[in-house]
């Protein structure tokens, strides 16, 4: 039985769960001081500063938010050296980083390579004990060498070893040139194992991307040494893609609420023929269709964050949901945002193009929104094509 056929079978021995979809007076508090952070340390035209290649900004803003807000450790239980938080307040710092465009490797280190750690087996508890801890403080950044566009249940090619030497190339890796350990799945005759190797010894090659402020990278091994962390990789590995995309649909949200925010805002002040141009009847019922999406994207994203913390069955459900419709959602809230504020958004000194390249990456990331309501359709026992 597969993984989706399992969390299908789950689902119906079990009475859906009432889950909290409300902030709590903790993340509202989370909320506020991420935000009051971003707002001083996270300048626009700091961000932009990054596709012309100077990234200054990215060491000092993850400083601030992984070691001295200790965000990094949200998601590792306090037994490990972590915070003992849920997906519940990673997934609302998401949603400040998102609204700030923030060129920082939260989701990729905090989230994603954290979870697959948090999978170590018993017997490599050395190995664990000296990597979760260093990531929990903000003291190391890792990253899962996985192409970004990998689905959780999708195929991905492993790299090859011999004894504890690495060989081979993995494209497309989100939060490789901030990282200083690389999480490699590794192919073994059982299926495949995770190496942590250190990004010292591995060929990281910066890729011109979209969204520069989550720069991709080509990783390659020549001999690199590693050691295993996760014997049996694919469950955490697979735990971790589910997480990473359930999460990505927080930040996404915090990208269309930025512009729905902002061109409301912008809307108000410009005027044309002497009234403000928000007034006009055609621009009301637009920002209204793109507020009603946004607060739907904001119910889908919430759920996904909730299902995680409660480790609920209906996870997989929930994050093809947020996935397949906050990745589209935050796209369209970019796309208006950049033609109601004019020519002004045309310029390369507005930061509307940093949410829509950041909303269009996001769009392939961890899955097209295509694939996650292919997955869905089985996950809910519907036929993937309908005539």
């Amino acid at each position: 039985m597969s993984a989706e056929e399992r969390a299908t079978d789950e689902r119906d021995q079990t009475s859906p769960s009432e889950l909290d979809l409300l902030y709590s007076d903790v993340e509202d508090d989370l909320r506020s001081t991420v935000r009051g952070l971003l707002a001083e340390r996270c300048d626009p035209s700091a961000v932009i500063a990054t596709y012309d290649g100077d990234r200054s900004i990215v060491d000092g803003l993850w400083k601030s938010l992984a070691a001295d807000l200790g965000l990094a450790g949200l998601l590792v239980p306090e037994d490990r050296g972590g915070a003992g938080a849920s997906a519940r307040e990673a997934a609302v710092v998401l949603e400040e980083l998102g609204r700030a465009a923030a060129p920082v490797p939260y989701l990729t280190s905090a989230v994603v390579a954290t979870v697959a750690v948090l999978g170590a087996d018993d017997e490599l508890e050395v190995p664990r004990n000296l990597l979760l801890p260093s990531l929990a403080a903000g003291e190391r950044t890792a990253a899962l060498v996985v192409p970004l566009s990998t689905p959780p249940d999708g195929s991905f090619a492993t790299v090859a070893a011999d004894s504890d030497r690495l060989s081979g190339t993995v494209t497309s890796v989100a939060g490789a040139l901030e990282a200083e350990v690389l999480l490699v799945p590794v192919a073994t005759t059982d299926g495949f194992s995770v190496y942590a190797v250190s990004a010292a010894d591995a060929t990281v090659t910066p890729v011109a991307s979209l969204d520069m402020t989550r720069q991709l990278a080509d990783v390659t091994f020549a001999g690199a040494a590693g050691a295993v962390v996760v014997a049996d990789g694919e469950s955490g590995v697979r735990r971790a893609l589910e997480v990473g995309a359930a999460l990505l649909a927080s930040e996404q949200v915090g990208v269309a609420r930025w512009c729905l925010d902002a061109t409301v805002e912008y809307l108000q002040e410009r005027r044309q023929f002497g009234r403000a141009v928000g007034g006009f009847q055609a621009l009301k019922h637009r920002l209204a269709d793109l507020y009603t999406g946004v607060e739907s994207a904001v119910a889908a994203a919430r759920y996904a964050a909730a299902t995680i913390a409660d480790d609920d069955p209906d996870v997989p459900v929930a994050t093809a949901v947020a996935q397949a419709y906050c990745s589209d959602l935050a796209v369209t809230a970019a796309e208006e945002a950049v033609q109601l504020h004019g020519g002004i958004a045309m310029t390369w000194e507005h930061p509307a193009h940093l949410y829509l390249k950041r909303a269009k990456a996001d769009q392939l990331a961890f899955g097209t929104a295509g694939t996650h309501r292919a997955r869905l359709a089985g996950l809910v026992d519907l036929p993937k094509e309908s005539t």
